[in-house]
C-alpha cells in the first residue's frame, strides 16, 4: 500500500541521536551494588529505568517527574536511561543495566526466546511506527524493486522484522537483498546520503525523514507489533512494590498523554528535537495509546506470527523456544493490581 501525507516545514534530525541532560550514557550504567535488584530483605535505593522517542509514556512520565516525587521519601533514585532502539533496550535489560525497559513486541520475544529473563508487565501502545523507506533517485516504487537492492535495518527490532515480513509477502528470499544492519537514525542518513537504496524506518525519525522528501512507499499497521515494557525477573521477585510504582506511573501517563496529546507532541518534540507538527503526526496519527495495557492474547496473537520468522533468519534456533518464551512472557498482575492515582504529582 502505497501513501503520501502532507509534508510539513523542512529541518534535521541530527539532535534525535542525543539524549536529554542529566542523563546516564546507556554503555556505562551497569547496575551496582545499589541497584533496585537487591539481596533478599534488603531496600532498593536504585530505579534504573529507560526512555526512548518511541515510547512517549516514558517521556510524559520523566518529563513530569513522578517518579522522582513518588520515590523521594523512600530513599530511591530513579536513574533514567535512554534507550536508542529495541535492540539497546534489551542490551541493556540483559546486562542489568535498567531493571525496566521499553521495546517493540517482537524485540521482547526475540529477547525472550534466546534466554533473556525478562517480563513484559504493560503495553504502552499499539504503533505504525515502521514503514519502507525510501528517496528519490533508487528507482523503488513498491516491494518488488527491493530485489537486489541494499536496505537498512536495525536487526532485533520491529523495523528489521517489519522488513523480513514485507519482505515475505511479496515473495521475497532475504537473501535477494542486502540487509545492513545500522541503529535506526544511522539507517536513514545511510539512505540520505546513498549508502543504501531502502531503509526499515522507526518513528520519529522516519516522520522527520518524510518532511524532507522519503517516500514511505510500503505500509502495513499489522506488520508492527506492539510496545511493551519489559522488566528483569530479579526485579520483580526481589521488588514487586517498586514494580508496581513504575506500572502505575504509567498508567497515570497513559490517561495525562490522551487528555493532552498536544502537550505530549511537544516534550516529543523536545526530546527527539524535531517540529511539533512532526510530533503530532507520530502521537495522533501513528500512535494508539488507548489500548488494553495488559499483556495477553492481543499480542500473543500479532506475536504466534513473527515467532515462526524468527527460526527461517536463524535468529531462534528452535520453535520450541519460541513456544515457551510464549507461555511465560507476559505478566498482568501489576497492570491489574495499577492504581494511577497511588502517583504523586511532583512538586
Amino acid at each position: 500500500m502505497n501513501s503520501t501525507r502532507s509534508p510539513f516545514a523542512r529541518r534535521t534530525i541530527a539532535s534525535l541521536a542525543l539524549a536529554a541532560t542529566g542523563t546516564l550514557a546507556l554503555t556505562g550504567c551497569l547496575a551496582g551494588e545499589n541497584a533496585a535488584s537487591t539481596e533478599e530483605g534488603s531496600t532498593a535505593t536504585e530505579l534504573n529505568i529507560d526512555f526512548a522517542t518511541y515510547n512517549p509514556l516514558s517521556l510524559v512520565i520523566k518529563d513530569q517527574g513522578w517518579l522522582e516525587a513518588d520515590l523521594e521519601d523512600e530513599g530511591v533514585t530513579v536513574n533514567w536511561i535512554q534507550s536508542a532502539g529495541s535492540n539497546k533496550a534489551n542490551e541493556a535489560l540483559r546486562a542489568g543495566a535498567v531493571d525496566v525497559g521499553s521495546t517493540a513486541g517482537s524485540a521482547a520475544l526475540l529477547a525472550r526466546s534466546n534466554g533473556s529473563p525478562i517480563k513484559t508487565i504493560d503495553i504502552y501502545s499499539q504503533p505504525e511506527w515502521s514503514a519502507m523507506v525510501t528517496v528519490d533517485g533508487t528507482g523503488i516504487e513498491n516491494l518488488e524493486d527491493l530485489r537486489g537492492k541494499s536496505i537498512a535495518a536495525t536487526k532485533g527490532t520491529d523495523p528489521y522484522f517489519f522488513l523480513i515480513q514485507s519482505l515475505e509477502s511479496a515473495g521475497i528470499d532475504p537473501s535477494e537483498v542486502t540487509v545492513q544492519n545500522l541503529q535506526h537514525a544511522d539507517g536513514w542518513a545511510a539512505l540520505n546520503n546513498g549508502s543504501v537504496d531502502a531503509w526499515a524506518g522507526l518513528d520519529p525519525i522516519m516522520a522527520s525523514a518524510e518532511q524532507d522528501g522519503a517516500n514511505l512507499f510500503f505500509r502495513n499497521i499489522d506488520f508492527n507489533t506492539y510496545g511493551f515494557l519489559n522488566a528483569n525477573e530479579a526485579f520483580l521477585e526481589e521488588s514487586p512494590e517498586l514494580a508496581q510504582t513504575v506500572v502505575n506511573a504509567y498508567e497515570k501517563a497513559r490517561q495525562w498523554a490522551k487528555e493532552n496529546p498536544e502537550e505530549t507532541a511537544q516534550i516529543l518534540a523536545d526530546v527527539a528535537g524535531i517540529d511539533v507538527e512532526l510530533a503530532n503526526a507520530v502521537i495522533i496519527e501513528r500512535t494508539n495509546l488507548d489500548v488494553d495495557p495488559a499483556p495477553g492474547e492481543a499480542q500473543r496473537a500479532v506475536l504466534e506470527k513473527v515467532g515462526p520468522i524468527f527460526v527461517e533468519t536463524g535468529d531462534v534456533s528452535s520453535q520450541e523456544q519460541i513456544d515457551e518464551a510464549l507461555d511465560t512472557l507476559f505478566d498482568d498482575s501489576f497492570v491489574t493490581d495499577a492504581d494511577p492515582d497511588a502517583i504523586q504529582a511532583s512538586s
